[in-house]
């Protein structure tokens, strides 16, 4: 397979990966035939695969111009994946220029072509590296040279969470971003979900497709998920399916249980 221009040397194209498998579901070109076979054998189990997706962008987008239309003004993004319409600094930046903005994703072609996209941005970075390790990410100099996390900040992971196992502990990496954050800071959290739903088989079949990556999946239920707001207070309406997270129109939030992802906002009191 013919290697394009935008693909860094060290990455295998050959294995699938989940930020290019999930640019495939919004429609994106930043990915391999591999990263395809595994996307529609996604789809193949579970057909709303793509306005999943969707939907759970559409819910970070609503996040964004909540957060800033309260005032927040730095943006941590883990886990950002590969640039579509609607980024971080997109949303925040058309509500005040003044808007700082780190992505952080530990996929190669995801940083290499959020680097493209800033450039000439001197408010927004992007940095390479892993959510299961929080402390590296906050002492990053790309990260500390752009946010000033005296002051408060949201921390976006959006989208994520079903990629990190029991075992390495999603409560304690958030207790770790926890323990960095100003008061008035907020915390965006969305994962995969099988809550409320009728089981089909596709949860098996789902996770059997994201085995052949190095991200297996692991799916949670709403108690899992607000228990990881853990030291937040739940904006309202609190952890839900993300359609029906300050839904623009009450149509867009019908059969929301469809999305397959729940999530919700929290915001750090004191």
């Amino acid at each position: 397979m013919q290697r394009p221009d935008w693909a860094p040397d060290t990455i295998d194209i050959e294995r699938p990966s989940v930020a290019r498998m999930y640019d495939y579901y919004l429609g994106g070109s930043h990915n391999f035939a591999a990263d395809r076979t595994a996307a529609r054998a996604m789809v193949d189990a579970v057909p709303e695969a793509p306005l999943m997706a969707q939907a759970n962008r559409a819910f970070l987008r609503r996040a964004v111009h909540f957060l800033a239309e309260a005032g927040i003004r730095q943006f941590l993004d883990i886990g950002s994946g590969i640039p579509t319409v609607g980024n971080v600094h997109e949303i925040a930046q058309r509500i005040d220029p003044a808007s700082r903005v780190v992505y952080v994703d530990v996929d190669p072609v995801a940083v290499a072509h959020s680097r493209e996209i800033l450039s000439g941005n001197d408010r927004a970075a992007v940095v390479q590296e892993d959510l299961r390790h929080p402390e590296r990410i906050l002492t990053h100099p790309d990260v500390t040279g752009m946010l000033d996390l005296s002051q408060p900040v949201a921390v976006m992971i959006v989208a994520v969470l079903h990629f990190v196992p029991d075992s390495d502990g999603p409560a304690e990496i958030l207790r770790t971003l926890r323990g960095a954050l100003a008061p008035g800071s907020y915390l965006v959290l969305s994962q995969a979900s099988d809550e409320d739903r009728h089981d089909t088989g596709e949860r098996a079949e789902a996770e059997a497709v994201y085995r052949r990556t190095d991200n297996p999946l692991f799916i949670r239920s709403r108690a899992e998920l607000t228990s990881l707001f853990d030291g937040f207070e739940l904006v309202d309406p609190g952890v839900g399916w993300v359609p029906r997270w300050r839904p623009e129109t009450p149509e867009s939030a019908e059969d929301a249980e469809q999305a397959v992802f729940m999530g919700g906002v929290g915001r750090l009191g004191g």
